[in-house]
Parts: structure tokens; sequence; C-alpha cells
């Protein structure tokens, strides 16, 4: 049911059986793979938001503050080409990042309403409600829901700008990054824009760094999965057991996240009735983070129906924001 706040409407789309079933149904798969998998969407609990949060403080992980660099250089160029009045934000987190594009929006007299989106219903309302007092005003919907199965469900009103940041979409391997982004694409109108942001190939060395920390944050985040499964499916996984990985799969332009098991060991998921055993040195998938080259991106937006209309690259040529049509 939707819950109304003063000047934020939030709406959920994931109540605890959906998610519960989301889970089950993921872990069951993935650790029943060979190689064994599990999907990046469950290190966001409270505690994996707030690990991230700290990764994207860390020297070694640049994407947060060359996007940042990026949006507070051409906020407003993208406000006036946009002309949106609506911004739609995917995967919004703390929607840190938003604040520089609703300025810009509401700078150039056109902001009405701004409808974050996420899995984490405890983040999503935290972020609507310090955006209403900064924003008194404006129209806030947020939406908790899974951007890979409810784009339908999205509210329609306004000129919208859609914004996918943070190199969001490198998490989605290219079928199902096709899949998406053509599903997008059908639930925009004349006049409704597309913001992309997406992390650039580059130096092997810096790359694998900014996924495998000196500090040891982003193996804590990696870990963090198998500590939601402990809670929500009685699992006896011993997060420590398990090695964090980060490698360049130069093949595929991505990044692998992995957990290599230090030694052998049988795992109980007891929610699942399911028994995985692991050997000495198997690793387990926990994320992809593709990286893009420029051609290959416009090639994909174009094949699923966008017209590019600006890009724009931080200085360092690490990072990029497209504006695309449909």
């Amino acid at each position: 049911m939707p819950v109304s706040h003063p000047t934020v409407h939030v709406i959920n789309h994931l109540d605890r059986d959906y998610l519960r079933q989301s889970l089950e149904r993921d872990v069951t798969t993935g650790l029943t793979s060979s190689p064994k998998w599990l999907p990046p969407k469950w290190f966001y609990d409270a505690a994996g938001s707030e690990l991230f949060s700290r990764i994207t403080r860390l020297p070694e992980y640049y994407p947060t503050r060359r996007e940042l660099a990026i949006l507070r250089a051409r906020a407003a160029d993208l406000a006036a080409s946009s002309g949106a009045d609506t911004l739609v934000e995917l995967g919004s987190g703390t929607s840190e990042k938003t604040v520089l594009l609703l300025d810009a929006l509401a700078a150039a007299g056109t902001l009405r309403a701004y409808t974050p989106v996420d899995v984490d219903a405890v983040t999503l309302a935290s972020a609507a409600q310090r955006l209403a007092g900064r924003f008194p005003g404006l129209a806030l919907r947020a939406v908790c829901a899974d951007f890979e199965r409810h784009l339908a469900l999205l509210p329609r009103t306004g000129r919208r700008m859609v914004a996918f940041l943070g190199g969001t979409i490198g998490n989605l391997e290219p079928a199902a990054r096709a899949v998406f982004l053509k599903e997008l694409r059908a639930t925009l109108r004349p006049g409704d824009t597309f913001l992309l942001g997406a992390d650039l190939v580059k130096d092997t060395g810096r790359l694998v760094a900014a996924y495998d920390d000196a500090a040891g944050v982003t193996a804590a985040f990696n870990r963090n999965v198998l500590r939601v499964i402990n809670r929500e499916l009685d699992a006896d996984f011993v997060p420590q057991a398990f090695e964090h990985v980060a490698l360049y799969d130069a093949r595929h332009d991505w990044i692998e996240m992995l957990l290599r098991a230090s030694r052998d060991m049988r795992v109980r998921v007891g929610g699942l009735g399911l028994v995985v055993d692991f050997a000495e040195g198997e690793e387990m998938r926990t994320e992809i983070s593709a990286k893009f080259r420029p051609e290959g991106l416009r090639e994909e937006l174009e094949a699923a129906g966008f017209n590019v209309c600006r890009r724009y690259t931080d200085p360092a040529g690490d990072f990029t924001l497209i504006l695309a049509e449909a």
C-alpha cells in the first residue's frame, strides 16, 4: 500500500514475500550452478549499503569522484538539453549525486518531481525525507522496486529524465543489458531522455585496485552477501573462510568479484533445505562490473532504440555520462 508523508509518496512493489522468494530463487540457482554464483543485489542490506558508501570514498575507487566531477561541470547543460521537469533515478541509493541534477533542474525553472527507485526501502525512505527538506514543494514519489523487473510500473507523468548512474549498468551481462535497455526504451515517451553513467576501459592495475582496496572495505562488502544469506535463510557460511578476489577479464572487458574458499567446506542453508560443498580454492562469482568503450556503448544504446544526444567524459578519460533520447 502507498504510504504518504508530507511531500513524499512511497510506493512499495517489494513486499516481504516478494523479497524472500526472490532471494530463495537466486540462492538456490546460484549455489547449485557450476561454477557457483550469487547476484550482487543481495550485498545491499543496511550494513552492505554503509560499506558501499565507504567504498565510494576510498582513494582507489575513482568512479564516484569522476562521475561527480562531470555532474558538477555539466549538470546545467544536462538540464537545458533534456528540458526535463521530472527526474527518475534507477538504483538511487542515498541520492547524494542526484542533488546536483535536482539543483540544475530547479535553477532552470523546470523541476517538478523526483522519483527515486531502489530495492533498499530503508535507504530509499531516508534519502527521500532528506530531499523533501532540501526541496520544499518538490513532488517526491519514492518507489521501492527492482529496476530489472518493474520498469513498466514506474510513474510516467511529466517530461522525464531517467537516470542510471554510478556505472551500475556494468553489473548486467551483455544479454541482460540488451533486454534492460530495450525495456527501458519501451517505457519512454516523446520528450523523455535517458542519462547513463558508465565506467570506461583503462589501465588494468587501476581497475583491479578499485575493487580490491588496501583497507579491505571491498572485501567486507563482498563477504556481506554471505551474512545476508546466513541471517535470511538460516545458513552457516563462515564469511572469513572466503577470500575476496578481484580479477579483470580482458576478453569481456569486465571486473569479476569472487569469493574463494580457503578450505574444503560444507555449508547448510536451512531455509532452503540445501547442503552445498565447496572445495578448497573453489571460486564463486558475486559481481561483474563491465567497463565500456565509447563506440561500443553507443552501439548498444542505438540497438535498443536510443539516439545519443550528448556525451561527457571527465578530463582523465575514466568515466562517461551519456544523455540519450528515445
